[in-house]
């Protein structure tokens, strides 16, 4: 193990508190174990960590992300996607594996999701070629994640919003009975809505094939 990741893994534990860690379990459907280490305090804990250490060589972030998702508590996972998060516009276009690997290994939806707007939106902006490789695997993957992932990376891209491409994603999974891909649609729907609603407002009402979730979602805050 490499020396970052256990001066956070020994970090982490000495503030375990076993008294949360059962609800937090509980609450995530029992997915995973935990530590008992509520986000403020997680992100604290990182932050001194940082202020202390510094942040990891560019050249060993793959290694420390891929021990610290290899680790059994949850909270570890988070620790990862925050020190992703400092490395968006750092990280070159091969780091895609990295991030392909963490969205299929320990897959749910409080990573999954962090990493689409964050890692792969930022990636898939500085890198288009990076992009239409990955988006043409994803799209038509099994795995639903990377579906998932593929509805959610330009959830923070606002006017830059290819909605043309939101569109085409949306109807390749029409029919999809996985509840993670229709509250996905609705979502990105709903997000783009915000910037410019009508284009939401003609294809929700258009596209007569849309769940009921996803319909739902994508109108909530603009209505029929």
């Amino acid at each position: 193990m490499h020396p970052y990741t256990l001066s956070l893994k020994t970090l982490f534990e000495k503030n375990a508190d076993p008294a949360k860690a059962g609800p937090m379990k509980k609450y995530m459907r029992d997915q995973f174990e935990y530590l008992g280490i509520k986000s403020p305090q997680g992100a604290a804990l990182l932050r001194g960590h940082i202020k202390e250490h510094g942040l990891p060589p560019l050249d060993k972030l793959d290694t420390i992300l891929r021990e610290l998702w290899s680790l059994p508590q949850r909270e570890f996972q988070y620790v990862a996607m925050s020190l992703l998060e400092k490395f968006e516009k750092k990280v070159d276009e091969d780091f895609i594996t990295t991030i392909e690997y963490l969205i299929t290994t320990k897959s749910w939806w409080d990573t999954v999701d962090l990493l689409a707007g964050h890692a792969v939106g930022s990636l898939f902006q500085r890198f288009p070629k990076v992009k239409e490789k990955y988006l043409k695997k994803w799209r038509k993957s099994d795995n639903f994640w990377l579906r998932r992932t593929t509805l959610l990376f330009q959830l923070g891209y606002k006017k830059e919003t290819d909605f043309d491409l939101l569109c085409e994603l949306v109807k390749e999974n029409l029919g999809s009975d996985e509840f993670f891909i229709n509250k996905a649609i609705g979502w990105a729907l709903r997000q783009y809505a915000h910037t410019n609603p009508a284009p939401v407002k003609k294809f929700v009402k258009a596209t007569k094939e849309l769940h009921p979730l996803s319909r739902r979602e994508a109108l909530k805050n603009i209505g029929e």
